[in-house]
């Protein structure tokens, strides 16, 4: 028996019939988008035409040949949205019936004109698929043997629309409430929809100056029930309407915003789109709570691939809480002080990180947790939506859509306790916080200071990080250290050399900005040597505190300030004529027109002499014949 596709199913969508299911075939498919991949398509229901779009998470209906030129699909969820003037589907979820087949009928483009205004005839089958008196909506399928088969469907009946569809005025088109659908389905076609979803972040208000004037603009992220995460953001009076309203692990139904792309440097989400939030926009609260939408979504990641992560990104991390410092005061770029916390986490992965906290995480979430750890509890951290630093090895730091959880309740943190309590608190953990190195401790390179020249090292595009165990023989104490910009960019400190003016302030060129107090940040030139020979090199902050166990401002209080002469000369003799491991990143640099090999002390441990004997013991016993 032939099967029929819906009649009149292409002038009822676009009177609004978003119900009906219909059996519709696909004529055409064309790709389009240059930054991301969208299939436009041409659908028939054997008599009329109309374009449609295809949700991007169909795509793979296409790639994979299940949806093609002839394919008869059932259109599931679907919506017409008005684009420049003129109507398109846009389909979100379909089914494919026959994947392939004939051109069903002479179907002609869809005109306004063209909407149903006269009665059907009458249905005698009590709502079976009407038989055509023609062959305009006969489907032929052939089989193997070229023999015809009768196809009947299992899903719902063909949609037979009333009469007289444009005699309803504009009900169909505005006035009935929008559609509930996953995150994943929006996009900028669709003239009307909803979303059911959880407040799962919420940014500060932040204030801005461009050339249209001041603004104010917030942010918050929500989840739905399919895991959909998406962006809404609210500019000004929008601003003011929906700040209060918004409580972070409610649910909302949200309607009536406009998507436009997600800009990536500042939003973290995997979704293309971000909504924002206009005056006609709806934000109204579901007062009973919906299960079905978790409270929070992560993709936890070890610490260990935070080593091969790119600067910026944007990490779900969970670990044990080893070590909490002290909150300092930071003074930012704009003149502003906010406070720095640093925390130590590790995991399984055998790996440990710093991680910085920023502003009320610092007193929040950051005294908790060293209240926990100085009474000898180590806490589960969870970091949802930290950001990776490169500067001086790797770190994570908080920004404003970071969110931390003690001690979740989460099948990760159950593990990474019962790890920790049998035996991982004793497991040692490297840093890959400021004394890392490309390729990470297992390929460490060991070399002598007369292989850095021999074998050219630092000359190649990239630079060469190696390990050298040398005695420092000798340190320039005339000019170890260089005053400072202390204000903050971003997360990261200016450190620019600062000049002081004859009002004893202090200026930033860089910053363009006068304060009262500098920084004093080391740059020590030093001398190091080992059997085969010796070498400069430099070591700034934190190698030159490991090397001098002493700030850059105490020190320059000793010489400068108190002029203790004695003090400044013990410290100095008191890092001579030791032993350490230095971790030196090689690189040839330009100083005027000379090309000159650069060496920078990334780290400086004293030789461990228990752990060095079994580093030379594991070099004998490779070596040694079998």
């Amino acid at each position: 028996m032939p099967v029929n596709l819906t009649q009149n199913a292409i002038p009822a969508i676009n009177a609004g019939d978003l119900n009906s299911k219909p059996l519709v075939q696909v004529l055409d498919i064309k790709l389009i988008g240059n930054s991301q991949e969208r299939y436009r398509l041409v659908l028939s229901d054997g008599m009329l035409t109309e374009h449609a779009m295809l949700a991007t998470q169909l795509n793979d209906r296409v790639k994979s040949g299940r949806v093609r030129k002839g394919s008869v699909v059932q259109l599931i969820d679907y919506i017409c949205s008005t684009v420049q003037n003129r109507k398109i589907i846009v389909v979100l979820n379909m089914e494919t019936i026959i994947p392939n087949c004939e051109i069903i009928g002479n179907p002609t483009m869809f005109l306004e004109s063209d909407s149903v205004d006269q009665n059907p005839e009458p249905d005698n089958n009590c709502g079976r698929p009407t038989m055509p008196t023609g062959n305009n909506n006969n489907l032929s399928v052939r089989n193997a043997g070229n023999n015809m088969q009768s196809f009947r469907p299992s899903v719902e009946p063909p949609y037979q629309p009333p009469p007289n569809y444009k005699n309803h005025g504009a009900i169909m088109k505005n006035e009935a409430p929008a559609r509930i659908i996953p995150i994943a389905a929006l996009n900028p076609y669709q003239g009307r929809w909803a979303i059911k979803a959880r407040v799962t972040a919420k940014g500060d208000i932040r204030r801005y100056n461009n050339a249209r004037g001041d603004g104010k603009v917030f942010s918050f992220d929500l989840l739905d029930s399919d895991g959909g995460e998406i962006r809404a953001t609210c500019f000004n009076a929008v601003v003011d309407r929906f700040y209060d309203t918004i409580e972070v692990g409610k649910v909302y139904l949200i309607s009536k915003g406009s998507l436009k792309p997600a800009q990536k440097n500042f939003n973290h989400l995997k979704n293309e789109w971000e909504i924002f939030l206009e005056s006609t926009s709806t934000v109204d609260l579901c007062p009973d709570e919906d299960g079905s939408i978790p409270q929070q979504q992560f993709s936890f990641r070890p610490i260990s691939d935070i080593e091969i992560a790119e600067n910026n990104s944007i990490f779900d991390v969970i670990g044990v809480v080893i070590i909490v410092n002290p909150s300092v005061p930071i003074l930012r770029k704009n003149g502003m002080e906010t406070q720095r916390r640093i925390l130590n986490l590790k995991d399984q992965s055998e790996r440990s990180v710093e991680l910085t906290l920023w502003g009320d995480f610092c007193n929040r979430e950051g005294q908790q947790l060293q209240e926990m750890v100085d009474s000898g509890l180590s806490p589960v951290l969870a970091v949802k939506a930290g950001k990776v630093n490169d500067f001086s090895g790797k770190s994570i730091g908080t920004i404003s859509s970071t969110q931390l959880f003690i001690n979740p309740d989460s099948p990760e943190a159950h593990r990474l306790r019962v790890w920790f309590d049998r035996g991982g608190k004793n497991t040692v953990s490297q840093s890959i916080s400021r004394d890392i190195m490309p390729g990470g401790p297992k390929n460490e390179i060991r070399k002598s200071v007369s292989q850095i020249k021999d074998e050219g090292l630092g000359r190649s595009d990239k630079p060469d990080w190696v390990t050298v165990k040398a005695t420092i023989s000798f340190i320039k104490t005339d000019t170890f250290c260089y005053t400072a910009c202390p204000l903050m960019i971003g997360d990261r400190q200016c450190n620019k050399k600062v000049t002081k003016l004859g009002n004893s302030r202090w200026q930033c060129d860089r910053c363009n900005q006068e304060f009262n107090e500098c920084d004093y940040r080391y740059l020590l030139q030093a001398q190091v040597q080992d059997h085969t020979g010796l070498t400069w090199v430099t070591a700034f902050q934190e190698s030159g505190e490991e090397i001098l166990g002493c700030s850059a401002k105490e020190l320059y209080s000793l010489k400068y300030e108190e002029q203790n002469d004695v003090r400044f000369a013990e410290i100095i003799r008191g890092c001579l004529f030791t032993k350490y491991l230095f971790r030196l990143k090689i690189k040839e640099e330009m100083y005027g027109d000379e090309q000159r090999v650069k060496i920078t002390v990334v780290k400086a441990e004293k030789v461990n002499y228990s752990a060095e004997t079994k580093h030379l013991l594991d070099l004998v016993l490779k070596v040694r014949p079998r």
